[in-house]
């Protein structure tokens, strides 16, 4: 459970996986068996989540290693997060509208002794209150955990799942506004309305191979109702023709330019954008941001080995440079929030797995893993 915040150290960390894990990744994925047991799972999500290491690369590798067949559950896993980006930048209200729910519910919850004894670790229920020392601790937890911890937080605590997500964003080392968001929607069953999903007792002992006891859940809860329905918004995910004459800048979710698909293009300079928590609605716990920090300073690192400009700046000072900027997409969230509250107009760049897999977004994710054989081969 030991992020380094290099890219070397996350190549490291996906080779040793396929070498030693990947063969039994579907057939053990679902357990957790603790922080000090992690080898059935990849642990690569902080990169991910950051372009450190990006989808395609990992998908490849595991590729060279087994075939589509054996590899399918473990592909299906990587580009759960590109399918959750694509289904909100269809939907970016639910964004915005799930940050106006959030500050209107902590002036309510500011004060609740419910709320302050489940994000302090101080339940009745040990399990819920050990995995909130992990997250605290390691900045990270295994999915299954995740739905387990969500359900819990909405179902037993009865605690808003808006609350549970900023927990999350506050703490994870990969969060990000999609996959943390949709997530805790689609376990509160507001996000495929009326499925929702319920932790029980005995599929925690089994997953965490017994590891807790006297786990005593609402088994009859029902699913959270929302009223409003969400559109979809039709973008154009077009790139600008002439990107040759510009200043390009990176986020925190493209942290390793040398190898996207603009690793050619000739930039005047690249400004690596850090994002701190005076311009974030969810303030991020000081071991994520230094976590953040550190990772933009190794890309700055290898950026410079390859004697290309780069500085990093804060997202406040873009409107002090040039204005002949251009950006890699950072997808929504607090970045885009903050250049769009600032009037800040910046032409985007946007990957080609993107423009190519969110269309493929519309519908739930049974449809969208139907076309994965489609985007593989397209990118093989």
């Amino acid at each position: 459970m030991n992020f380094e915040p290099e890219r070397s150290k996350a190549i490291n960390k996906l080779n040793n996986f396929i070498e030693k894990s990947l063969s039994d990744y579907s057939r053990l994925r679902n357990f957790d068996f603790g922080p000090d047991k992690r080898d059935n799972v990849s642990c690569l999500s902080p990169y991910i989540t950051h372009g450190v290491l990006n989808e395609i690369e990992i998908i490849k590798k595991s590729l060279d290693k087994f075939s589509f067949s054996k590899n399918e559950k473990f592909i299906q896993e990587v580009l759960w997060r590109t399918y959750w980006k694509g289904w909100l930048e269809l939907r970016p209200n639910v964004w915005s509208d799930y940050l106006i729910e959030l500050t209107n519910i902590k002036e309510n919850f500011k004060k609740d002794r419910n709320y302050q004894n489940a994000v302090e670790g101080k339940t009745n229920i040990d399990c819920f209150n050990e995995w909130v020392n992990e997250l605290k601790v390691n900045n990270y937890l295994h999915n299954h955990t995740r739905m387990w911890f969500a359900s819990i937080w909405i179902f037993t605590l009865d605690l808003p799942w808006q609350l549970g997500a900023e927990f999350f964003m506050q703490h994870l080392y990969d969060g990000d506004a999609a996959s943390n968001t949709l997530g805790w929607r689609w376990v509160a069953g507001v996000q495929t309305q009326g499925k929702h999903y319920l932790a029980s007792e005995w599929n925690i002992k089994k997953f965490t191979n017994n590891r807790f006891h006297n786990i005593k859940l609402n088994k009859n809860a029902t699913p959270k109702i929302l009223e409003k329905n969400y559109s979809i918004i039709k973008k154009d995910f077009k790139n600008p023709e002439d990107i040759k004459t510009n200043n390009l800048l990176i986020f925190d979710n493209n942290l390793s330019f040398e190898f996207t698909d603009f690793r050619n293009s000739k930039f005047e300079k690249i400004y690596l954008v850090s994002n701190k928590n005076e311009n974030r609605s969810i303030k991020l716990s000081e071991k994520v941001a230094k976590f953040k920090q550190l990772l933009f300073t190794d890309q700055e690192q290898r950026l410079k080995e390859l004697s290309i400009d780069c500085e990093i700046i804060d997202i406040s000072e873009i409107k002090k440079i040039d204005e002949k900027n251009i950006g890699l997409y950072p997808t929504i969230g607090e970045n885009l929030d903050y250049l769009n509250l600032n009037n800040l107009k910046i032409n985007f760049l946007y990957r080609k797995l993107d423009q190519y897999s969110w269309q493929y977004c519309n519908k739930g994710f049974f449809n969208f893993k139907n076309y994965i054989p489609k985007i593989i081969s397209n990118f093989s």
